[in-house]
């Protein structure tokens, strides 16, 4: 999938704002879209929302 120009893309806050950032992310519907922030026009990754929720909850544990 390649990136739609529809969506608003975002760095994470705990990015250096340096020109290192590895990601951005994107609300799709139902999915959250992953993309290498070099690459805006490269390829995305589509995540579940379902799955996405539990993977960051995994994280708080």
């Amino acid at each position: 999938m390649t990136a739609p120009s529809t969506h608003l893309w975002f760095k994470s806050s705990c990015s250096g704002g340096s020109g290192t950032e590895c990601v951005e992310c994107a609300q799709g519907e139902k999915c959250l879209l992953v993309r290498d922030a070099k690459q805006d026009h490269g390829p995305v990754m589509t995540i579940g929302i379902q799955a996405w929720r539990s993977f960051t909850a995994s994280l708080s544990q």
